[in-house]
C-alpha cells in the first residue's frame, strides 16, 4: 500500500544544476545522520554525498547556543549553501528548511535563521488497536490493524518524513480513550512492537509517547485498586515503567486522560489530579520520562434542568487550585477552548491563570466538528487567533507566551494536535486537509507565521500552478473557516450537530442530552448565560479585563455572544445587525461561498493532477449538500422560534 501514497508537500525535487554534492561536517554516525543521507536525493535530485568541504550544500556544526538542539542557520556561499546547526536534529530541520525555501522560490531570504518557538510539537493519534480511529476521517490506522501491530515500517517512515519536514518532534500512537486491549500495551510483547515504531520515528527526531489507562494496575496488574497513594500501585507502575524503558530506552512517556467521559482516575479514590499525575511522574523520572496529563476533565452527566451547571467551568475549577503542585516532569495538556473543539469558542481561561505548571496547548487537526475532512476547513486561522490571544494577564501576555513562560521548565511545554491521517492514499482523505497537518507543524514551530503564509507555502509545494492560481487556492483555504462557521453554528453557540458523529445539522440534538452543550433557544431568544450576574459565573474565570469584556453585553465580541449571553432575537450586534438577521445572512452567504469554491476548483482542472482535482471536486459536492442542509434547517428552526422573517425575503422553509 505504501508505494501508492501521496508524497504531499515533499513531492517535488529542487531543480538546480549547481546542487549535485553535499558534505556533512563532523556529523556522527547517528540514525538522524542516516536519515539526512536518505532524504537528500529525494529532495535535491541527483545530489550525492562527498568528502569535500566545498560541496554545494555543507552541513556544518556550530557552537551557537541560541540555535539550541533544533535550530539552524542557512547561509548562501559561492559554492551553494551552508546549513549550520548545533546538533543532528538541527541539521535535519535545516535540510527541510533549505528545501522549502528553494521550492517556494525564497532564495532571496538568505541568510536565514530559524529556532522553534515551542519546545514540544506533538501529534496525538486517537488510533485503536482494531484499526479504527476515534474521530478519524481518512481510513484506518497506520499503526494498527485487526488487533495487531500493522508492522509496515516503510509506511511509518513516509509519515515520519512528512512530520519532520513540518517541524513535528513528538507523537503519541494510540487513543487517549484507552480500550481493553490497548491497556495491555504497557507489558508483554507490545513494548517490543512499539520499539519498532519508535526507532523509525526517532530517526526523524520524533519522540514516542503512549496513552495509558489509569486503571491498568487493576486491569493488567490484578491489584484491587488504582489509588495513587497506595504503595502497591506506585510499585506496580515503577516495575512496569522499568520494563518499558528496558525495551525502549528513548521512550518519551505517557499521555493520560483520567476522570473524564467514563475514564478512570484519581477522583475514584477521593484523590486529586496532582496526586495521580505525580505518582506516575515519579515512576518515569529516573529515565527522563514525561507525564502529559489532559485537562479535559468534566462531569459528562449534566442535568439540563440545572441552569447553573456548566461544563465550561470544569477545567479551571479542577486545575487552577493545583497550580504549582505538580512534579516538574508533569505537563498539563489544555484544549484551546473550554468545551470541545468547536468552530468558535473563547480561549480556555487556564491560559495565563496557570503560572507555575508546565503546559501544552491542545488543538484538533482532525475535523471532528469542522467537516470531517469532507468539507474544506483550513484551521490555521483559528489556531493563530488562539496563540495571539491576549489573556490580559500582565503586559500583553498572549497564549503562546503563557504556554512557554508560565511553564516550570520551558523545554517541557508546547503544542499538541489531534492527528488527521489514516490509510487513505493521500493520508488525509481530502487533499486540502493536508494543509491542516502541514500548517499545524509550521505554526507550532514558528508562532509568528500568518495563516496566509503557511497556506501559500503548502499550495506552492503541493501543486504546479501559476502565481494567480496559487493565490486563488490560498484564498479558498484562508476563507474556509469563516465559511464553515457561516453555515453552521452562529455566534459561538456550538453543538448544533448530529449527536455522536458530529457531522451534519441537528439543531436540538444535544439540547436535553447529558453532555451539557445547550443553546437554550426559546420563543424570545437564544444563547447560554454564563455571566456572574445572572448565569453560571463562567466569565469570572478570566482575568479582570477579559471578565469585564465578556460579562457586559455591550462589550462582548459578536463572534462569542451566544457562548456568554442569552439574548433576544432582536438584539442588535456591534455589526449593526440583529441576531436573527445575522443568522439568516450568514447561512445564505455560507452556501453561496461553497458554490464559489466549486467554480474556482473547476477552473483549475487543466492545471491540477487528475487525482487531486477529482478528490476535491467530489468533496466540494458533499460540502455543498451539507451546507444547504445546515442553512435550511437552522434558518427554519429560528424562524419558527422567533416568527421574524428574513428582511431580504429569501426562501425559508417554514
Amino acid at each position: 500500500m505504501h508505494e501508492l501514497r501521496d508524497f504531499c508537500w515533499l513531492a517535488k525535487q529542487v531543480q538546480n544544476r549547481k546542487i549535485f554534492t553535499y558534505y556533512m561536517e563532523d556529523m556522527e554516525n547517528t540514525a538522524i545522520a542516516e536519515t539526512i543521507e536518505r532524504e537528500m536525493p529525494l529532495l535535491f535530485g541527483e545530489v550525492r554525498r562527498c568528502e569535500r568541504p566545498e560541496a554545494a550544500i555543507v552541513f556544518s556544526r556550530t557552537a551557537d547556543e541560541k540555535l539550541g538542539q533544533e535550530g539552524y542557520r542557512i547561509e548562501e556561499t559561492e559554492n551553494g549553501y551552508v546549513v549550520a546547526s548545533a546538533a543532528a536534529s538541527g541539521a535535519l530541520y535545516g535540510m527541510y528548511g533549505l528545501y522549502r525555501l528553494l521550492i517556494t522560490d525564497r532564495a532571496g531570504e538568505f541568510p536565514y535563521e530559524s529556532v522553534p518557538d515551542q519546545s514540544i510539537r506533538m501529534i496525538n493519534h486517537w488510533d485503536n488497536f482494531d484499526g479504527s480511529i476515534e474521530r478519524g476521517y481518512a481510513g484506518e490506522s497506520i499503526f494498527f490493524d485487526n488487533n495487531t501491530f500493522r508492522g509496515d515500517m516503510e509506511l511509518i517512515r513516509q509519515y515520519a518524513r512528512l512530520l519532520a519536514s513540518a517541524g513535528i518532534n513528538a507523537v503519541s500512537i494510540n487513543n487517549v480513550n484507552v480500550h481493553k486491549l490497548e491497556t495491555f500495551f504497557v507489558q508483554g510483547d507490545a513494548p517490543a512492537e512499539i520499539r519498532k515504531i519508535a526507532d523509525v520515528l526517532a530517526a526523524y527526531g520524533i519522540k514516542t509517547f503512549l496513552s495509558i489507562n489509569y486503571a491498568a494496575p487493576m486491569t493488567v496488574g490484578g491489584l484491587t485498586n488504582a489509588d495513587p497513594l497506595n504503595p502497591e500501585v506506585a510499585a506496580w507502575w515503577e516495575e512496569t515503567v522499568r520494563h518499558i524503558y528496558e525495551e525502549i530506552p528513548d521512550f518519551a512517556g505517557f499521555v493520560v486522560k483520567a476522570d473524564s467521559e467514563g475514564e478512570p482516575g484519581p477522583f475514584t479514590y477521593g484523590r486529586d489530579h496532582d496526586e495521580g499525575a505525580n505518582m506516575l511522574a515519579r515512576a518515569v523520572r529516573p529515565y527522563g520520562g514525561l507525564i502529559i496529563w489532559r485537562c479535559f476533565v468534566y462531569d459528562c452527566a449534566q442535568d439540563w434542568w440545572n441552569r447553573k451547571a456548566d461544563r465550561a467551568r470544569a477545567a479551571y475549577d479542577i486545575f487552577k487550585k493545583l497550580d504549582g503542585h505538580f512534579e516538574d516532569n508533569v505537563i498539563l495538556q489544555i484544549k484551546n477552548g473550554p468545551i470541545d473543539f468547536q468552530i468558535r469558542e473563547p480561549v480556555s481561561p487556564l491560559f495565563g491563570a496557570l503560572e507555575k505548571t508546565n503546559q501544552i496547548l491542545e488543538f484538533q487537526i482532525t475535523q471532528e466538528y469542522t467537516g470531517h475532512q469532507k468539507d474544506v476547513c483550513y484551521l490555521v486561522p483559528m489556531w493563530k487567533e488562539t496563540l495571539d490571544f491576549d489573556t490580559k494577564y500582565g503586559d500583553g501576555l498572549t497564549v503562546n507566551d503563557a504556554v512557554r513562560n508560565h511553564s516550570q521548565i520551558r523545554s517541557r511545554s508546547g503544542i499538541a494536535g489531534v492527528g488527521n491521517v489514516g490509510m487513505d492514499s493521500n493520508w488525509t482523505g481530502n487533499k486540502l486537509a493536508q494543509a491542516n497537518l502541514y500548517g499545524f507543524g509550521r505554526l507550532s514551530w514558528d508562532n509568528g507565521l500568518s495563516p496566509e503564509e503557511i497556506a501559500g507555502e503548502w499550495v506552492r509545494q503541493s501543486f504546479c500552478l501559476t502565481a494567480e492560481e496559487e493565490e486563488r487556492v490560498t484564498a479558498l483555504l484562508c476563507t474556509s473557516r469563516e465559511v464553515y462557521e457561516d453555515y453552521t453554528c452562529p455566534l459561538a453557540v456550538g453543538f448544533m450537530c448530529r449527536p455522536k458523529i458530529h457531522y451534519g445539522v441537528d439543531v436540538d440534538g444535544y439540547e436535553y442530552d447529558r453532555w451539557g452543550t445547550y443553546h437554550y433557544a426559546d420563543r424570545d431568544g437564544v444563547g447560554r448565560d454564563r455571566t456572574v450576574k445572572t448565569g453560571t459565573a463562567y466569565t469570572r474565570q478570566y482575568s479582570d479585563p477579559r471578565f469585564a469584556e465578556y460579562e457586559d453585553l455591550s462589550t462582548c465580541p459578536d463572534e462569542l455572544l451566544l457562548f456568554f449571553h442569552h439574548v433576544p432575537y432582536t438584539h442588535v450586534l456591534q455589526s449593526g445587525k440583529t441576531v436573527i438577521q445575522h443568522i439568516y445572512d450568514t447561512h445564505f452567504r455560507g452556501v453561496e461561498k461553497v458554490l464559489e469554491y466549486q467554480a474556482l476548483w473547476d477552473s483549475l482542472k487543466d492545471s491540477l493532477d487528475e487525482e487531486s482535482y477529482f478528490n476535491v471536486k467530489e468533496r466540494l459536492a458533499w460540502q455543498y449538500e451539507n451546507a444547504v442542509n445546515w442553512r435550511d434547517q437552522v434558518n427554519t428552526y429560528f424562524y419558527r422560534k422567533s416568527g421574524i422573517p428574513d428582511e431580504k425575503g429569501r426562501r425559508i422553509y417554514q
